[in-house]
């Protein structure tokens, strides 16, 4: 099957899974020099891929009856997460807190990085999904959007809320409550992704840029602008820069946002949409600021600098990878006691200080601080409880809007 195959979409639609895969967060394994800090989040929303894929959509809510569960008697279980998205130790022989966790539990881990793309992986998964078997992986790590699909499909079971005791006490507020799994009975992230504003000071004169309206207006930045080929980063940050909620916006608003932005491509103010080339570009100078994901401003501060950041009055976008046990997982016990163990604070502090994403688990200040302050404080891994205020989700979309809205998009950014 051709994931990529345009049966049932649009060619906008397709054009944005192919600028994904090629220059947006799907392109860059977890610690390339300048990774992005998507987390392999496709522009192109959950239920336009799967259609594509010959997935029917979703008929029911909720997740799929727990398989047998052999974890009693069978002390392991099958984790597949993204490239470079766990800890390894300074000998790159072994990887520290999977290791804590089996001495803890007597539970093995088969730990497997084997999800390059949210869809290229789904392909792998959805034949024995559909056909209610087992795939083998008993915990998983997808992108927001295709876990809200696959929950929303029955392809994920319940959690065991009395196995997470770590996870529900300790999960960060601003991911709480996802319209696509709200109290997160069947998910609990990873990571978080977070999209701010990234600017250059040498090339601004050092000069402040903190807002999308000033992205789209300063005639000093004209020419030096940069957005995100990424439809939800980009319509998310100019919805709430027009005091919008990205969480819960009409085709109206949508609109207005792809009016403003059209404004800054007719008067030359946006120099280009970008993937995550844009972080050339921006060390560089060519580009004096641009919408960045976090990930990437970590990398390049370590490199330049003349390079900082800004979080908008207005907020940012946030998504999150997630960890979900498959339908037919026969070890769901002991998968969701490793989720557990990833929301105690000195776990949780390990993996942040190694992977660098906004960690999902409150009270690790401390534990992070032991192994470097420098990340303790760092507000793009541990939002303070000003900047996680200032934290929005973009909202699930029917079929019917993500065509509509990624043609519009298309048409903007002349894709």
């Amino acid at each position: 099957m051709d994931p990529y195959a345009p049966d049932g979409m649009s060619t906008a639609q397709v054009a944005a899974v192919r600028r994904s895969l090629t220059s947006g967060r799907s392109a860059l394994t977890r610690r390339s020099l300048l990774r992005a800090g998507g987390a392999g989040a496709l522009a192109l929303g959950g239920s336009a891929v799967l259609s594509a894929c010959g997935i029917p959509p979703a008929g029911r809510e909720g997740g799929a009856e727990s398989s047998d569960d052999r974890s009693a008697e069978e002390k392991t279980v099958a984790f597949s997460n993204w490239t470079e998205y766990m800890d390894v130790s300074e000998d790159e022989k072994s990887r520290p807190t999977l290791a804590g966790f089996t001495r803890r539990t007597g539970i093995k881990v088969k730990y497997t990085e084997d999800i390059n793309d949210n869809v290229e992986f789904f392909g792998k998964i959805q034949p024995q999904l559909s056909a209610g078997q087992d795939t083998g992986r008993d915990l998983i790590c997808v992108t927001d959007w295709l876990a809200a699909r696959m929950i929303r499909l029955g392809w994920v079971q319940r959690l065991d809320a009395s196995l997470l005791p770590h996870a529900y006490a300790r999960l960060s507020a601003q991911f709480r409550t996802p319209d696509w799994d709200p109290g997160r009975a069947y998910s609990y992230p990873w990571t978080g992704i977070s999209t701010v504003i990234a600017y250059n000071t040498k090339a601004t004169g050092g000069k402040k840029v903190d807002s999308v309206a000033q992205l789209l207006d300063d005639p000093a930045l004209k020419g030096r602008v940069g957005f995100l080929t990424e439809m939800r980063d980009t319509i998310g940050m100019t919805l709430l820069d027009l005091g919008r909620d990205p969480a819960d916006f009409t085709d109206a608003e949508y609109d207005e946002a792809i009016g403003r932005l059209q404004k800054g491509v007719d008067k030359k103010q946006i120099r280009r949409f970008t993937g995550n080339d844009y972080t050339s570009d921006l060390g560089k100078g060519d580009l004096a600021a641009c919408l960045a994901w976090a990930g990437d401003v970590i990398q390049l501060q370590a490199d330049n600098p003349d390079i900082a950041y800004a979080i908008p009055a207005a907020g940012y976008i946030t998504s999150t990878d997630n960890l979900l046990v498959p339908a037919g997982a026969g070890h769901r016990s002991n998968a969701t006691r490793l989720i557990d163990y990833y929301y105690e604070p000195p776990v949780a502090a390990r993996l942040a200080a190694y992977i660098n994403y906004v960690c999902p688990v409150d009270g690790v200040a401390g534990e992070l601080a032991k192994i470097d302050p420098a990340l303790a404080a760092n507000t793009l891994i541990l939002p303070d409880k000003e900047m996680a205020a200032r934290s929005h989700a973009f909202r699930s979309l029917t079929s019917e809007e993500e065509k509509a809205y990624e043609e519009k998009f298309a048409r903007l950014i002349g894709a």
